[in-house]
């Protein structure tokens, strides 16, 4: 490894899922990482990725590897999660990476790395749970919290995506310090010769996520006059599930596909009560997409001055700011044109150097301290 140099040489592994954001994250961060010379290989857990997730994989530099192990959030005891923490640290004893990269923490309770960890505060049950139910936490979420709390603590640095989580996550955790903030970015699959005809609303992600809130979305589109589409599964591999009644489901789509959906500059709607950062906003207002949010201290931290807010539980709110862009089409216009300059600011490049610096902080040698220092002192 020639660390001066920036990261040439560098292998990194990281853990990821083929089930949401955190796998869009893992791939475009290998892409941007190879950049720098950095070579990722990616330890799956959870379901396998589909054959279009594997070719984006390989075209974006990432070695995958499949391990068959449970998901720190689908798990069913404490020991499924500790365990498969400890099957990391044997792959990474076997691989010799120069650094762990956990985008699901927990997996640290644990294990013991032989090499610096970083790990993700991508989201978790304790933060979610505040934000979405409130209350005291049921009993299957307080073990996975004190996993997550344990991960935290034996990380050699956090990450977080916004300030806003970042805080919160902090507070939750009674961390020592708050998390560095790293945005995340997102490089838009090619575009499509075709596009879909005619206005519509669309909405895109884990659909079955209460915290997304797409039972408020489905009403929305019982009171509006133009189809209300959603990209996205309806059954979480939790069980959690979400019906849909009047919105149009579309399933889960390749990137390409929702590229070419966002192509024809829909009304991009996201009442969600939980949201660490949302990518499919990020990708709606690359496209130039006017959206929008509901009124949560994420979104107002990235998408200020360029998306409507809503109260995510006031419906009749929501519907007025939709009615309200069908009638104005010159705001519609100007909102989607905020948006996209401000999507600017969060890119694949920007991520990349902020975890690259990250990892430079772990791996660059400390200054030592000569015996003279140490007398003074």
């Amino acid at each position: 490894m020639a660390w001066p140099d920036g990261g040439a040489g560098l292998h990194v592994l990281m853990t990821a899922d083929a089930v949401g954001g955190v796998w869009q994250y893992a791939l475009d961060l290998s892409d941007g990482l190879r950049a720098h010379d950095v070579k990722t290989t990616i330890a799956v857990l959870g379901p396998p990725p589909s054959a279009d997730q594997q070719v984006a994989a390989e075209a974006m530099g990432a070695t995958l590897v499949m391990t068959g192990l449970p998901l720190d959030w689908t798990a069913q005891a404490p020991h499924e999660v500790e365990e498969a923490g400890e099957a990391i640290a044997r792959l990474a004893a076997r691989l010799r990476p120069d650094l762990i990269h956990l985008n699901s923490p927990a997996l640290a309770a644990r294990a013991v790395f032989d090499a610096p960890v970083v790990a993700v505060c991508h989201s978790c049950v304790a933060t979610w749970w505040q934000a979405v139910k409130c209350g005291r936490l049921p009993e299957e979420f307080v073990w996975r919290t004190e996993l997550v709390r344990r991960g935290y603590a034996s990380a050699g640095r956090l990450l977080a995506p916004t300030l806003a989580f970042a805080r919160t996550t902090a507070k939750v955790y009674e961390l020592p310090q708050v998390p560095s903030v790293v945005r995340n970015g997102r490089r838009l699959a090619p575009l499509s010769a075709s596009m879909p005809d005619g206005d519509f609303v669309f909405t895109a992600g884990r659909l079955w996520d209460e915290g997304k809130n797409f039972a408020g979305i489905d009403r929305l589109a019982s009171r509006l006059p133009i189809s209300v589409l959603a990209a996205g599964s309806v059954r979480g591999p939790n069980g959690a599930t979400a019906q849909a009644v009047h919105a149009r489901v579309l399933g889960q789509l390749s990137d390409m596909d929702v590229t070419r959906y966002l192509s024809a500059k829909p009304i991009f709607v996201s009442p969600a009560r939980y949201e660490p950062f949302g990518l499919a906003v990020l990708e709606a207002a690359q496209m130039e997409c006017a959206l929008i949010l509901s009124d949560i201290p994420t979104f107002r931290e990235l998408w200020e001055d360029a998306a409507l807010f809503v109260d995510p539980d006031d419906e009749s709110a929501v519907v007025e700011a939709t009615e309200r862009l069908l009638r104005d089409p010159e705001t519609r216009r100007a909102l989607g044109s905020a948006a996209r300059v401000r999507s600017e600011s969060y890119t694949i490049e920007a991520m990349s150097a902020g975890v690259l610096s990250a990892y430079r902080s772990l791996l660059e040698p400390k200054p030592s301290r000569s015996p003279l220092e140490g007398a003074a002192a």
